[in-house]
């Protein structure tokens, strides 16, 4: 468990809660897409998308539209997490989001021709495709005649910030820098990192992130056989340990997190064991 003021813009959790603001949202996709872009609708991270009551939900990490020409953007901050690129399948998710996109914005009644155009937004922290090119985009043509356009108004772009391509813009490689390094290089990263700097001071959503980590730890062990109940369990004394030892208290904990006081009990017995190794 990452220790909340050591999240950086490269941490999901961050990276969204810095582009809740619009201004800078609209400042970072203005680098990544090379062009203008009109006032930003308010952004909304973590936007929950189900086409169907029993359909598979999305969570978009950052949702926003542009307010004049009304393209939408999903953009998402990918890391491996000790996980294999093919295990991501960031092509079918790419697809998949593209479609409740587009379902959830046009009305019933209303014409094809008013589906606004969509851009899928993935900036991932290692290749995505291993071919060294710091931005992957696909648009639709005909593999016939290549020069043909379908023109659906759609785009998937994948962004490498590992990449040392020659041809990419000055203003991306520093962007690119700062996801890789935390060290702020031209005037968008800085105001980056001061807003950054601002939210690590702040309780409640430091209280949110410890929210969010632990509903991912219980989704994790959800519907697993019986028997993994142990493990979810020490997964959750251990949370609440690194807790304890970031500076929360034990009225913290009760009051955020419906901690009990067996669970704390186990959690501090845990640190004195810990500490009596060092």
């Amino acid at each position: 468990m990452k220790e909340f003021k050591k999240l950086g813009f490269s941490d999901r959790f961050m990276f969204n809660t810095v582009m809740e603001d619009p201004e800078l949202c609209r400042r970072v996709l203005e680098t990544l897409l090379q062009t203008k872009l009109s006032e930003l609708t308010m952004p909304l991270s973590e936007k929950e998308v189900k086409a169907t009551k029993d359909g598979k939900a999305i969570r978009l990490d950052v949702f926003t539209q542009d307010s004049v020409s009304g393209a939408v953007f999903d953009t998402e901050m990918q890391n491996l997490n000790r996980k294999s690129v093919d295990s991501l399948a960031l092509p079918k998710r790419s697809r998949y989001y593209q479609a409740m996109i587009d379902i959830k914005s046009l009305d019933s009644g209303n014409d094809y021709q008013e589906l606004a155009d969509s851009n899928i937004i993935f900036i991932c922290t290692f290749d995505p495709f291993g071919k060294g090119s710091y931005k992957y985009s696909f648009r639709e043509c005909c593999e016939d005649n290549p020069e043909l356009k379908l023109k659906t108004g759609t785009a998937k772009i994948f962004f490498n910030t590992t990449s040392e391509s020659g041809d990419m813009p000055e203003e991306i490689r520093y962007l690119f820098e700062y996801i890789n390094t935390g060290k702020p290089l031209d005037e968008l990263t800085g105001d980056i990192e001061t807003m950054i700097d601002s939210k690590r001071d702040d309780f409640e959503l430091s209280v949110r992130w410890l929210r969010e980590y632990f509903d991912r730890e219980d989704a994790r062990y959800e519907g697993r056989e019986e028997g993994r109940e142990e493990g979810r369990m020490q997964a959750r004394i251990d949370s609440i340990a690194t807790f304890l030892s970031n500076g929360g208290t034990k009225e913290m904990l009760k009051q955020f997190l419906n901690a009990t006081d067996e669970e704390i009990e186990l959690a501090e017995k845990k640190l004195d064991e810990l500490n009596g190794k060092l």
